[in-house]
């Protein structure tokens, strides 16, 4: 069974706590603080395993836990540091939140290894809090606890071209001629229920990934026919190679086929309507030479003469040389960047809610500062050159009430805000 979703349950390790002790030693009264530091817990991490091409196992295992740090010792003795929990996962997965559906993490591309939930710290031991006037301190630092979340990992396939079309129009076939990938091919509706992938090997070229994206029917963008679970591994691919039954051995039109799959596309997502797309007419062979004119002008008429339309058999193989080259002509002419998710959810966020910030005027510079340790973090972690990063900050800004602050002290349109080193032009 293919799974391409599961929602789990993790945590990062608790920090262990600090000891509370005192030296006893032969002839020493009163010795003094010995209460080592608790260990760090162990981080949460996700990590892209290349002999993974599906989210099988989190179907039977929905709860990840990292170690928790051990409590500290007398004789200064640190507790031991807990050991990072590592989720392997295929390359393609999506991370997010539960809640919310927002991207903690894209597995893809350079991301190989991303640590998702840090562990907790280790609680100071009573040595620490130690002074002239206690010296005797009978208390020690907690560790802090880990963190949890309930997170979705959706899989989308990485692929360079998307091989789309109604079922039963010969996808599964025209694969299995074209890669080393072996799909079940049988004569009948949805045969395929998760997607196959393979590598297309052409002479004179560095090859291409295609993928076959099965459940794509009328309706599709509403989730008719399974076709909501698959249109997601469409969005990754740079070219789509839609395959039609130009010899309508099941009484459809093909035109009307293109029109209908492309319809569930737009709906689905704009992105995906407007990437490259070449037309592959298959069941050619059923025709005669002077038949297979009629039907591929009859296509020409419905969908523009400037489509790029491909006859091929793909059972005999006829023209699927040509249709491949066309596709990968097409392939290198994509302007289109590989598709990385960004992030939108930040776990470190999490709890942080009581570290302090202030706003003022500063009358010397003539700007307004913003400071203070979660400002301080925030900037650490998010990206203000993307767009997503930026409306990030803007929310920031607004739900944890520093716009209300600047408001307050009669900032104006065109006023300079300062953040650490950063500053920005104010508009309401």
């Amino acid at each position: 069974m293919f799974a391409d979703t599961a929602k789990i349950y993790i945590r990062s390790g608790n920090g262990g706590d600090g000891h509370v002790g005192f030296r006893r030693e032969l002839f020493v009264a009163a010795g003094g603080p010995n209460g080592g530091d608790g260990g760090r817990g162990g981080d949460l991490i996700f990590e892209i395993d290349e002999g993974l091409n599906t989210l099988n196992e989190f179907r039977y295992t929905r709860k990840y836990c990292a170690q928790d740090g051990q409590c500290g010792g007398n004789n200064n003795c640190s507790g031991k540091d807990g050991e990072d929990l590592v989720i392997k996962v295929p390359e393609g997965t999506v991370i997010k939140e539960a809640n919310s559906g927002k991207v903690i993490a894209d597995m893809s591309h350079e991301n190989r290894r991303v640590v998702i939930l840090k562990g907790g710290r280790g609680g100071k031991g009573n040595q620490h809090y130690a002074t002239a006037t206690m010296q005797v301190p009978k208390y020690a630092q907690p560790g802090q606890k880990g963190k949890e979340l309930e997170v979705i990992l959706e899989l989308k396939v990485i692929a360079d071209v998307g091989l789309v079309g109604f079922p039963n129009v010969g996808k599964s076939t025209l694969l299995s001629r074209v890669s080393n990938a072996k799909p079940k091919i049988a004569n009948y509706h949805f045969t395929t229920l998760n997607p196959n992938l393979g590598v297309v090997s052409l002479e004179g070229t560095d090859g291409f990934v295609i993928a076959d994206i099965p459940g794509l029917i009328e309706g599709a963008s509403e989730g008719v026919g399974l076709g909501h679970e698959f249109l997601k591994h469409v969005e990754r691919c740079k070219v789509i190679l839609h395959l039609v039954d130009a010899a309508s051995t099941e009484g459809r039109d093909p035109a009307e086929d293109i029109a209908k799959i492309n319809q569930e596309l737009a709906k689905y997502s704009e992105t995906l309507a407007n990437k490259p797309q070449i037309i592959a007419a298959n069941k050619m062979d059923l025709y005669t030479p002077e038949e297979q004119e009629i039907a591929l002008s009859l296509l020409r008429q419905e969908l523009g003469e400037e489509t790029p339309i491909y006859p091929i058999s793909a059972v005999s193989g006829y023209g699927v040389k040509e249709l491949l080259y066309a596709a990968y002509s097409l392939l290198k002419q994509s302007k289109e960047e590989p598709i990385v998710f960004e992030r939108e959810f930040f776990p470190e966020t999490m709890d942080r809610v009581d570290e302090p910030y202030t706003v003022s005027f500063d009358e010397e510079e003539g700007m307004y500062v913003v400071e203070g340790p979660r400002i301080e973090r925030m900037l650490g972690y998010t990206n203000l050159d993307s767009e997503k990063g930026f409306e990030f900050f803007q929310n920031f800004l607004k739900t944890n009430g520093i716009l209300e602050e600047l408001e307050a002290l009669g900032i104006q349109d065109g006023d300079t805000v300062r953040m650490y080193g950063l500053q920005f032009d104010y508009y309401k």
